[in-house]
């Protein structure tokens, strides 16, 4: 019967309105169901449940499209307004609002010419927000102490930025891993940026100095997760210098914009980093030989300086030859002056003496010259001692504190050193646990093989083991039949004796011994 006919009078059969849309979206579903899409994208709304709502347009008409959370963190490119792309789903209807839409499940861009026009608005925009600033961009590190490495760590990339650096200046490379193509390649790389801006100083890991996005070439699709607007803002904020070493040196992508410097290949960014060893060395070479050069000029220009002026003044002996000569002169006059000074004295105080007063006063006078010279010294001596003392006090604090430091760097060596012991101790501990733990499980199963594969087992599923005499195993009729006597063993180590059919008679016993009654 066609829903859609209408048949007049009252025999028309009467829908509700939800048996209608459900017979639409059927035939809908049925009709289209799984369907390729192209045009432009219009209105892009995210909201809070994951859900991506977006239009489908071209010059003519307008497709409403979804794409569920789940699918949404799947897809390869994220719609974006103005993007021309093929979308690829299924045609369904929603009945809340009579509308048909399109269920997308993946999208890919209509085109290397719709990738390059997205790519160019994207650079213009983060142009426009100082991203790509020359100013913001700070010289990389002379000798950087620790390098961090964004890129796959299964790829050919890392062997030869490794190779590069062992080669030219070998350093600390710490390696974050990461997908350098796919959906998950972008926020990895955005995350691993951050990560490495993120590390204390002084931390368990070591802070890189500088850090190398790195990735070989590649077709424009497969170094996407490079242009994406995360991975750019996440170069633009890093406070560590960044290398971009993305593709060959004719790809170009917005990381490169963004970093502090692009290098056109992996192994040049590595080239970039480090100066080489050897040239470093002889320029220290040759800085050190023009120091010793300039050092040498600074003392050896003053001292021929001084040997100049020295010619100049004459010699120093015919300067003082004058009163060399003068002084002789008058120190053969001096000892006949002296004695003639004497002897006038002493007339004087033989013909007029010294009153006695006066030579009290003379006594007295330099009695207190000598009283305040005493004085004086003691207090001389007293302030030399003080300082003496506050010297030594002030070098007893210095021992002290170098003793208390090396004292607590000793401390802290031997904590060190006992959590080692302590560390290794347990290791030990376990290893030899888990060594004993190996021994007895071997052990154990040997045993239970020993058991599996021993005669006790066999006697125990109703076998026995014939022996002769001496504990000989028999194995065949044939010797049975040459015993007199054999002995049955069975299970749990029980033994029984018999004579087997056709045994040869018994011998007879010794004539002196007792005749002993046989079991048969």
């Amino acid at each position: 019967m066609d829903l859609l006919e209408d048949a007049p009078g009252s025999n028309a059969h009467e829908f509700t309105v939800s048996e209608l849309s459900g017979a639409v979206k059927r035939s809908l579903e049925d009709q289209f169901g799984r369907v390729r899409v192209r045009g432009e994208i219009g209105r892009v709304s995210r909201p809070s449940s994951g859900h991506l709502y977006f239009d489908l347009k071209d010059d003519r008409s307008v497709l409403a499209a979804v794409t569920w959370k789940g699918q949404a963190a799947k897809l390869a490119q994220r719609p974006e307004e103005g993007m021309e792309v093929i979308a690829t789903g299924r045609i369904t209807t929603f009945p809340g609002q009579s509308k048909y839409q399109l269920i997308v499940d993946q999208i890919e861009p209509a085109g290397l010419g719709a990738l390059m026009a997205m790519l160019e608005k994207r650079r213009q925009a983060l142009a426009a927000e100082g991203l790509f600033d020359e100013g913001r961009k700070r010289p990389l590190p002379a000798l950087p102490r620790v390098i961090g490495v964004v890129t796959s760590p299964s790829g050919a990339v890392i062997r030869d930025i490794l190779h590069r650096l062992r080669e030219r200046f070998p350093t600390r490379v710490v390696i974050w891993p990461v997908a350098v193509q796919g959906e998950g390649c972008a926020p990895q790389v955005a995350a691993a940026i951050r990560g490495f801006n993120d590390l204390a100083v002084g931390g368990p890991i070591p802070r890189p100095d500088l850090l190398i996005v790195a990735r070989g070439g590649g077709s424009l699709e497969d170094l996407w997760g490079f242009n994406e607007e995360a991975v750019v803002r996440a170069a633009a904020e890093s406070r560590i210098p960044l290398i971009s070493a993305v593709g060959h040196e004719t790809d170009t992508t917005l990381i490169d914009f963004a970093s502090y410097r692009r290098a056109p290949t992996p192994t040049a960014a590595a080239e970039m980093a480090v100066p080489v060893l050897a040239d470093l060395a002889a320029r220290l070479a040759e800085s050190q030989a023009r120091l010793t050069r300039c050092a040498t000029v600074h003392v050896e220009r003053p001292r021929q300086r001084l040997r100049d002026l020295a010619r100049a003044l004459g010699r120093p002996a015919a300067l003082t030859e004058g009163a060399r000569q003068r002084l002789d002169l008058w120190a053969g006059r001096l000892d006949p002056a002296l004695q003639g000074l004497i002897r006038a004295r002493r007339h004087q105080l033989a013909v007029r003496p010294m009153p006695v007063a006066l030579l009290r006063r003379f006594m007295d006078g330099k009695g207190h010259t000598l009283h305040r010279l005493e004085h004086r010294l003691d207090a001389a001596a007293t302030r030399r001692l003080e300082r003496r003392r506050d010297r030594m006090t002030a070098l007893q604090e210095r021992l002290d504190a170098s003793l208390a430091r090396v004292m607590a760097t000793t401390r802290r060596a031997i904590t060190v050193q006992d959590q080692r012991l302590a560390d290794l101790s347990r290791r030990l501990d376990l290893a030899v646990q888990r060594a004993v733990r190996s021994r007895n499980d071997a052990l154990q199963r040997v045993d239970r093989m020993r058991q599996s594969l021993g005669h006790e087992e066999t006697l125990k599923r109703g076998f026995v083991i014939v022996r002769g005499p001496e504990d000989s195993v028999i194995t065949s009729i044939e010797d049975a039949r040459h015993h007199a006597r054999l002995e049955l063993q069975f299970a749990n180590d029980q033994k029984l004796p018999v004579r087997p059919e056709g045994a040869p008679p018994r011998q007879s016993r010794k004539p002196r011994q007792p005749e002993q009654k046989s079991l048969f």
